[in-house]
C-alpha cells in the first residue's frame, strides 16, 4: 500500500500521516525533510539556497543521517527548502530516494505513506490513495506560530503569515512539479476540523481506494 499526502505549510500533513502510519502499519516518510536538508546544508555552507549548482551539490551528497537534525524544522530551513525544491536538478537527485522508500519500506512495512508536495503527481503517480490536505492560509500561520511558540521559538504573526504567502506563490508557481492536486486526489480541507475528523475523512478514503487492506 502506497499512500500519497500532499498540501501546502502547516495544512496538517504531519499529523495526518503519523496516524496513518500507525493505523496501516505502514513506513512513513516526510519527503519535505529533504528538501529541508538540502536547503539548510546549503546554508550552513555560506551559499544561497537559490543557487542551482550549490543546491544541486548538497542534493546529491545528502546523507539520511542528516534527516534528523532539530534545526530542520525551523524557519530558515523551510524557506530555504522552498528555494532549493524549484531547482529541477535538485528534485530530480532526491527522486530516486523518495520513490526506492515508497517501493521499498524499510523495517519490513507493508507499505507506506509519503507527505510532501509532489508525491501523487510525480513521485508517486501509482499510489494506491492520494490525499491533498490544505487550509486557508491564515488558518495555517496561526497554527505554525502556535507550533514555534510552544517550541519556545520567538514568531511574529504577520512575518509567518507573509514567508507563508511567498512560499506558497513559489511553490506553485515552479516550472517544475508545482504544488497542486493529482487529478484522481482526495482535496481535505482542514480550516474548520478537528485532528480526529481529518483523520476520520482520511480513513474513509483510502478505505474506499484500498479495499480489503
Amino acid at each position: 500500500m502506497i499512500i500519497a499526502v500532499d498540501g501546502p505549510a502547516a495544512a496538517g500533513k504531519g499529523v495526518l500521516t503519523r496516524r496513518i502510519a500507525d493505523h496501516f502499519g505502514l513506513a512513513r516518510l516526510d519527503t519535505g525533510l529533504l528538501y529541508r536538508a538540502v536547503g539548510l546544508k546549503t546554508l550552513r555552507k555560506g551559499e544561497d539556497p537559490s543557487d542551482p549548482a550549490a543546491a544541486t551539490a548538497a542534493a546529491q551528497s545528502l546523507d539520511a543521517a542528516e534527516l534528523d537534525d532539530p534545526d530542520l524544522r525551523g524557519d530558515a530551513a523551510a524557506a530555504a527548502a522552498s528555494k532549493v525544491g524549484a531547482i529541477p536538478a535538485v528534485r530530480a537527485a532526491l527522486l530516486d530516494f523518495q520513490r526506492h522508500f515508497a517501493h521499498h519500506p524499510p523495517d519490513g512495512a507493508k507499505g507506506a505513506v509519503l507527505d510532501g508536495r509532489d508525491i501523487g503527481t510525480v513521485v508517486c503517480p501509482d499510489a494506491d490513495a492520494k490525499l491533498f490536505v490544505t487550509a486557508s492560509v491564515e488558518v495555517r500561520a496561526e497554527r505554525r506560530v502556535k507550533e514555534l511558540r510552544e517550541r519556545g521559538l520567538e514568531a511574529i504573526h504577520s512575518r509567518v503569515l507573509q514567508e507563508m504567502k511567498e512560499r506558497d506563490s513559489r511553490d506553485a508557481s515552479r516550472a517544475v512539479a508545482p504544488l497542486e492536486p493529482a487529478g484522481d486526489a482526495f482535496v481535505l480541507d482542514t480550516s474548520d476540523l478537528d485532528p480526529d475528523a481529518v483523520f476520520a475523512e482520511a480513513l474513509a478514503h483510502i478505505r474506499s481506494r484500498c479495499e480489503g487492506d
